[in-house]
């Protein structure tokens, strides 16, 4: 559906709210500060709807201005993905979509796995919410506590896994080689 398919439909549903409501134009006219003819217009097609009216008749109606341009019902945000529970380790997905960047929830039981350092494509970001997770990358082999992050070029060779007397549960955002996260950093204050 074009802007243009969306802007012709806005006039068609001002009618009809306008007669469900059994309101007149004189007295939409009144509440809104839009002049009849201007109403009429905007009902008949023929002047272009804007934020600038159809604001204050969205208000006069109590409804969303989403309701006046016919926009789609927001869906459930919820993600209803089913866990996914390979060598022991479960994966959660938080993303609907496949391909581009990929969000995860893991846990990693405790265990005592030796680290086999593999690489593939991509770029990866790791943050822990509870637990320790051990991170091998490289020459580097570091343990990482709650609420820290770790990110890597998962060409790299890499393996992680539980640190602790526990399981390790984190976040786990991993993109397509060259897709990397945009860190909005705050500014320091002068």
């Amino acid at each position: 559906m074009t802007a243009d398919d969306v802007l012709a439909g806005v006039g068609p549903r001002l009618r009809q709210l306008r007669k469900e409501r059994e309101v007149t134009l004189a007295a939409l006219s009144g509440a809104t500060g839009i002049s009849v003819s201007t109403l009429s217009r905007l009902e008949s097609g023929l002047r272009k709807p804007s934020l600038e009216l159809l604001l204050p008749i969205a208000q006069a109606h109590q409804v969303p201005l989403d309701e006046l341009v016919g926009a789609p019902p927001v869906r459930d945000p919820r993600v209803h993905a089913e866990p996914i529970t390979r060598h022991g380790r479960t994966h959660w997905p938080l993303t609907r979509q496949a391909g581009g960047l990929q969000a995860f929830k893991v846990l990693i039981p405790r265990s005592e796995e030796e680290p086999d350092p593999r690489t593939h494509e991509g770029y990866e970001w790791l943050y822990v919410l509870s637990g320790r997770l051990r991170l091998v990358l490289g020459r580097h082999d570091v343990v990482l506590a709650p609420g820290e992050a770790a990110e890597f070029d998962t060409r790299v060779p890499h393996w992680f896994g539980s640190a602790g007397e526990g399981p390790v549960e984190f976040l786990s955002l991993f993109g397509p080689q060259g897709e990397r996260m945009h860190v909005r950093a705050r500014p320091k204050r002068s």
